[in-house]
């Protein structure tokens, strides 16, 4: 099931609040820490993008330096 705009919000208010645990009305979630509760955000922003028709933006970050 897709997350709605709501429940994107009630995570994001968890995350501005610190609460860990959250009721959606057919759902219970429980967050161990903020990590998990910041890739539950990142998911729902994901999969309501994907809905909404927008592209996946997708970046690659190279890094180099000279050893010695």
């Amino acid at each position: 099931m897709p997350y709605t705009e709501q429940q994107l919000q009630a995570l994001r208010d968890a995350l501005a609040s610190g609460v860990r645990r959250l009721r959606f009305a057919d759902r219970e979630m429980e967050f161990r820490d903020v990590a998990e509760l910041k890739q539950a955000i990142a998911t729902a922003e994901a999969e309501i993008a994907k809905a909404a028709g927008a592209p996946v933006v997708r970046q690659i970050r190279i890094s180099t330096e000279k050893g010695f």
